[in-house]
């Protein structure tokens, strides 16, 4: 039987299903209306009727336009009844110039007191026509429920006039309706006395123009209580779900939402209860929270009571409210409230009058613009001024009333949210009179102002306070003209000046003790207006939700809001941009040193910043959460009847804050030493532990420091040495002698340790001492979480994100390619993209509802320079941000309009999915909303990406040889060799010149410095630098002696030279100043003008000089103590002669200079700047000039030969089959090939390399009959007999003679 009704039960649910389908709320609703169903503010002629406004109709002439094309125009259709509309669709006026490009929406349900469609808590602009017959329809973000839909023009076509035909879709909308007069309560009382609920479902309508009421009140005696009130036109829900008697445990729980209620609008609550878990629903704004306490149950007794509170429990409940307004569609845990009320089934008789009715408000508000003024008549020639009102507005300044008296004025305005009053009286002498009152009033609030001036004095009142009246004497009677703007005032009839124009709302407007009559206003009887909306207070609470995220404070004006974040930790337009780095780990990369700092690993999300100190000593960085516990805390027996004692470990940071650290370290550790004496550990190997310790999850462990988890020991158990060899801690052996047990626990997801509960020291004699040392966990895995893109074809899907109305996206990324999209949503709406463009631009680029917004960061350095870069862009309702590296930022405003949360559904690809030029190289560290996406485990399964950063460069970056810098390619690598004396695919290439008689090559330094090689002060130092140090680097290969090398001037005196001296010996020449004669060092051993190569290093620090000769021992010298240590103003460099205006030593000159260096000299540099290569490279621009015949050669260097890598040991390697490249980075290719393809190239290698061994014996033999230079020495180290040519064998770069060389150039 039960199978029986569980079928047909589906089967109902389904027909349930199937016909809530096809009554979907689509119904038209203007058509099928009568004539008089449309009203308009005017009508242009017979046929222009506000009947004819209907979707497609062509009756009259095609539509409605009205007499005057301006923006005081409006259309009204009465629906008959209150209607749900869903969406709206418009044309223009049929075969004609006539249509509406933009327009608003008012609504009412008795057409007064018109509210605009909101959207995005902005007065929603609509888009409208672009012609008379295409139609244009837009979807609700909520329905409208309402009988009266007001259609506002905006704009139109300049060309012709105001023109609409246009159909409301939607559908029937019912529901009972009960006026509450502040008397009446309506009170549901339950099946049993006592009702103890754990799940709970209320919903309700209301409408008011007050500001205080309780709308929903319920209580248990023992504590429990619901209670759902208006406090300031603000909807406060506070509940409790139980208190213990000793206070520790408090369940109240009170929660604020939305603002402005009291604005006579009907207003939807749903509160949804699950345990403590509850969804608190205003007006589709909804907010998640959960009850303090740790109870789970709502305990009422007997009822609960909607409208106020029963008298009964008046005197608990604090004398509050009752509420006055109206409600609809009260429902209570499945229970339709409201139809239990119109059966009589529950207690209404508090109500004197029950009415299904909501009784009319007699307001008759008025809105301001910042253009605004209303002009109302008064007594004019009267000895008495009385005027009243009362307003709403956020701005703290604003003209508020004007009015001239026969001699002088009155103004009332807003001044620093006061109410001022000035009084200027000219007649006989200017006498100016300046009274105020209240404090605060920008908030939002209807406040009333009473303005009195009779006989001699003056009088003001605010909000009705008798008590706070303020009265000042006037010394003359005034006299009215009888004219009051309000909002605004000319002040000539010729030229519009509004002073301090007031934006916001007034009502109840009273001179001379008589209600303004406003709707007399409107219908042109008396008074006039401008850009005033009569009947309507369009304002809006900016601050409610707040944007502003992390507790920032929200500050507004009737136009916008600000946030103020100070005090937060984050910054930004909407405090969404955290001030701080995710770990220690990023503080490292930023180049910190160890320290205290504050961190925050989510970021923008949830997770407060927090103080942590951070050890950066070693190559692996320690994060460091320190404990409230002393080191060696002595333990004292508790309270308790087991006389166990408790320690309560507390770190100063949330579970949620140490999970952040624990969760994304490599590994965490934590030191804990328990000393004793006669007080037992773990109570090994057999019995229960009698101390034990609580971790993260409030589980409870009984292993010790230096053991693991299940394993009852203590280290000493671990490693067999604990005292007593049959227990497992040396505390257990129950010794009156001191004894410890400690270790690390390595445990991370049982870390950190927030209780020890000890339990052996009651007995006489028992002592014990506790310590537990801080949390220490090592690396942040979220911080280089990373994977490689190897295809341009490649990117990573993750199919699901949640979107934020705020959103921002972070990253690290490092590349070789100019062009590439990061990452990108392709939907057709909420699109959101970020790329790389010309190597120096990343692009980020949005949807912000029909607008899309752009901005760009241009670097002022190479963003593709292999080099680890950071993108941070975020997008907010007030703003878009991009900034790269932290120091370059641009920023664009976003449209108020389209503020919807950003939709990341489905559709989030990182890396280039919609054919584009995806993005080569590394990418890590990426969040989203404070969420690390995990590149790592995505790229596990996607092809054409890798995980990690692994390249070329850390496999076969040790190729780039003598300084050069290895550069990913994304089939390859290779080095950069412009910052080395080298060159060559592997900056192995020996750049060198052939100098004949008399050529020199200078370089000047103008602007750049000499780079110090070991970072000192002066690196990077401008021109006028003092170098303490310098390294300078050199082959030279010669018959010419003697002869100048190198020599290095300054604009001093100073300089550095290296000459060869008459016999061919080394001698290297300081003068540094101090000294009368330059410091010399001779290497008098050996010729080194034999012809042969020779490499030379001269380095010096300070006064220390090291000397590196061919492969011989280094040699160490110091200057003399009375010798400077700055080479000062360094000026140029020479190389094989000297050229120099300045004063040179005579002895340089005279002895080695001419004719000059004839030879060859190659890798020549001085703390990085290469100057022969300079010369020798037409495409370097450096200020280097040659004198003479400098012929380019290679010095006798063979390059080094470096195998190409296979494909299967070349971690970049991707099968190219089947995907399409769509651009051609035009790099060479180092991949492997096939078998085959290798197998015949070796052949033919092979073949070639012997042709030519044959050519060059074949010339070698030539030349050598025609009486070149030839040596055996070079045929092996093994039967060299001097160390000169054993260093041919060795180096490799060396093998063939200056002669050789420079016949390379004239065969």
């Amino acid at each position: 039987m039960a199978q029986v009704v569980m079928v047909l039960w589906v089967l109902w649910s389904a027909i349930s299903s199937a016909s809530s389908a096809t009554r979907k709320c689509e119904d038209s609703l203007a058509t099928p209306l009568p004539y008089s169903s449309f009203t308009s503010s005017s009508v242009y002629g017979r046929g222009y009727g506000a009947g004819y406004a209907k979707l497609n109709r062509k009756q009259g002439s095609g539509g409605w336009s009205p007499l005057d094309t301006d923006h005081y125009q409006w259309l009204q259709v009465d629906l008959g009844s209150r209607k749900q509309v869903v969406a709206i669709a418009t044309q223009g006026r049929y075969n004609s110039l006539d249509w509406t490009s933009k327009y608003q929406l008012l609504y009412s349900d008795m057409q007064k007191n018109w509210r605009p469609y909101l959207q995005d808590k902005n007065i929603w602009t609509f888009e409208g026509n672009g012609n008379s017959e295409g139609v244009v329809r837009h979807e609700m973000q909520h329905p409208i429920l309402a009988r009266y839909i007001r259609f506002i023009p905006l704009d139109w076509n300049r060309d012709g006039r105001i023109g609409v035909r246009l159909e409301l879709y939607g559908c029937t909308y019912w529901s009972d309706v009960i006026s509450f007069d502040g008397h009446s309560v309506i009170l549901y009382r339950f099946r049993s006395k006592k009702m103890k609920i754990v799940k709970d479902v209320i919903s309700l309508k209301f409408r008011t123009t007050a500001g205080n009421g309780v709308l929903l009140h319920g209580e248990g005696q023992q504590g429990d209580y619901i209670l759902l009130e208006l406090h300031r036109a603000r909807l406060q829900l506070s509940i409790n779900l139980g208190s213990n008697q000793y206070g520790s445990i408090q369940g109240h729980t009170a929660v604020t939402s939305g603002s402005l209620l009291d604005d006579d609008h009907w207003h939807s609550v749903v509160i949804q209860r699950y345990r403590r878990n509850i969804n608190f629903t205003l007006d589709h704004h909804t907010q998640p929270f959960r009850t303090n306490g740790e109870f789970d149950h709502l305990d009422l007794d007997y009822e609960i009571s909607f409208g106020g509170v029963p008298v009964s429990a008046k005197p608990s409940s604090g004398g509050k409210e009752n509420f006055v307004g109206c409600m609809e569609r009260i429902t209570y845990n499945g229970d339709n409230i409201t139809n239990l009320v119109r059966r009589k089934k529950v207690d209404t008789t508090s109500f004197r009058n029950l009415t299904f009715s909501c009784t009319e408000s007699n307001s008759f508000p008025v809105f301001f613009n910042s253009t605004s003024f209303l002009l109302l008549p008064g007594q004019s020639d009267s000895d008495t001024l009385s005027v009243s009102f009362s307003f709403r507005t956020w701005n703290p300044n604003g003209l508020l009333m004007f009015t001239a008296l026969a001699d002088g004025w009155v103004e009332v305005g807003l001044t620093d949210s006061k109410v001022t009053v000035y009084m200027n009286v000219t007649q006989k002498k200017n006498t100016r009179i300046d009274i105020s009152s209240g404090s605060g009033l920008n908030d939002g609030q209807w406040h009333s102002v009473h303005l009195n001036a009779l006989e001699n004095y003056a009088m003001l009142t605010v909000d009705g306070d008798e008590a706070s009246t303020v009265r000042t004497a006037i010394p003359i009677q005034i006299q009215t003209r009888g004219n009051y703007y309000f909002g605004g005032y000319f002040l000539s009839s010729n030229t519009r000046s509004f002073k301090r124009s007031f934006q916001g709302c007034m009502q109840m407007i009273h001179i001379d003790d008589h209600l303004a009559d406003l709707r007399a206003v409107e219908q042109g009887i008396i008074g006039t207006f401008e850009n005033v909306s009569l009947d309507m207070c369009a304002i809006i609470d900016r601050c409610v939700p707040n944007h502003c995220e992390h507790g920032g404070r929200c500050l507004q004006t009737w136009d916008s809001f600000s946030c103020n974040c100070s005090g937060t930790g984050y910054s930004g337009a909407t405090c969404h941009t955290s001030l701080y780095q995710q770990s220690c780990e990023e503080y490292k990369h930023q180049g910190k040193s160890s320290g205290s700092y504050w961190i925050d690993p989510d970021g923008s999300g949830s997770i407060a910043p927090f103080r942590v100190n951070c050890d950066m000593e070693e190559e692996r960085v320690w994060t460091t959460l320190k404990n409230n516990l002393s080191p060696q805390t002595s333990v004292v027996s508790g309270g308790d009847e087991d006389g166990k004692a408790t320690l309560q470990i507390s770190y100063n940071v949330t579970a949620e804050q140490v999970f952040s650290i624990t969760s994304s370290a490599e590994k965490c550790e934590q030191y804990v030493a328990y000393a004793c004496r006669m007080s037992r550990l773990l109570n090994s190997p057999d019995g229960g532990p009698f101390t034990w310790w609580v971790g993260r999850t409030n589980e409870r462990h009984v292993y010790w420091g230096g053991s693991g988890p299940g394993i009852q020991k203590c280290s000493c158990g671990i490693e067999h040495n604990c005292t007593d060899p049959k227990k497992y801690c040396n505390c257990d052996a129950d010794l009156r002698s001191w004894k410890e047990d400690a270790g690390l626990l390595l445990y991370k997801d049982h870390l950190p340790v927030s209780q020890v509960v000890i339990g052996d020291i009651t007995r006489a004699g028992s002592e014990a001492k506790l310590t537990v040392g801080p949390l220490k966990c090592q690396g942040d895995r979220n911080f280089w979480n990373a994977a490689s893109f190897t295809s341009p074809a490649a990117y990573l899907h993750f199919p699901s994100f949640k979107g934020e109305t705020s959103t921002d996206v972070s990253f690290y990324f490092k590349t070789s390619s100019s062009h590439g999209v990061f990452l990108e949503n392709v939907r057709t709406n909420n699109f959101l993209h970020i790329e790389l463009r010309g190597g120096a631009v990343v692009h980020f680029s949005l949807d912000v509802g029909t607008k899309r917004v752009e901005v760009s960061v241009h670097s002022p350095v190479p963003l593709n320079d292999n080099q680890w870069h950071r993108v941070e862009a975020e997008k907010n309702i007030k703003e878009a941000v991009l900034k790269v590296d932290a120091l370059h930022r641009e920023v664009r405003a976003t449209p108020a309009q389209g503020q919807a949360k950003l939709e990341l559904y489905s559709d989030l690809y990182i890396g280039a999915s919609s054919g584009q030029r995806g993005f080569l190289g590394c990418m890590r560290a990426l969040k989203i909303n404070g969420v690390t996406i995990d590149l790592n485990e995505k790229a596990k399964v996607t092809p054409g990406v890798n995980q990690g950063c692994h390249g070329h460069c850390s496999k076969y970056g040790m190729h780039c040889k003598n300084g050069g810098r290895c550069i990913e390619e994304y089939n390859g690598y290779s080095c950069d060799c412009s910052l080395t004396a080298y060159d060559g695919p592997f900056c192995t290439d020996d750049v060198g010149g052939y100098f004949e008689t008399g050529t020199l090559v200078r370089y000047d330094f103008q602007s750049d410095a000499v780079r110090d090689p070991k970072s000192l002060s002066d690196v990077g130092a401008p021109l006028e630098a003092n170098l303490t140090q310098e390294e300078l680097v050199f082959s030279f290969s010669t018959y010419s002696a003697p002869s100048i090398l190198v020599y290095i001037s300054s604009r001093t005196q100073d300089y550095v030279a290296v000459v060869l001296k008459h016999n061919g010996t080394l001698q290297i020449r300081y003068s540094l100043g101090g000294l009368s004669e330059p410091y010399t060092v001779d290497v008098d051993h050996r010729n080194m003008a034999n012809g042969q190569p020779h490499s030379v290093r001269i380095t010096r620090n300070l006064k220390e000089i090291r000397l590196q000769l061919d492969h011989y021992p280094m040699s160490t010298y110091n200057l003399p103590e009375a010798s400077d240590t700055q080479f000062n103003l360094i000026k140029s460099i020479f190389l094989g002669k000297v050229f120099e205006t300045g004063q040179i030593d005579p002895i340089l000159i005279d002895r080695y200079n001419t004719p000059g260096f004839v030879g060859c000299l190659s890798r020549v540099e001085l703390n990085g700047i290469a100057p022969l290569k300079a010369a020798l490279r037409s495409g370097m621009t450096a200020p280097v000039s040659t004198h003479g015949i400098l012929v380019p050669s290679n010095c006798g260097a063979s390059p080094l030969i470096i195998s190409p890598m296979a494909s299967a040991s070349d971690p970049w390697h991707m099968d190219t089959a089947g995907v399409v490249f769509p651009f051609n980075e035009n790099l060479p290719r180092v991949d492997g090939v096939d078998q085959n393809t290798v197998l015949i190239g070796g052949i033919i290698s092979v073949v070639v390399f012997v042709v030519l061994c044959i050519m060059v014996f074949a010339i070698r033999h030539v030349f050598r009959h025609k009486g070149s230079y030839h040596t055996n020495e070079a045929k092996g180290a093994e039967s060299a007999d001097c160390a000169d040519a054993a260093i041919i064998v060795n180096d490799p770069a060396f093998t063939e003679t200056i002669e050789e060389s420079k016949k390379e150039w004239f065969i």
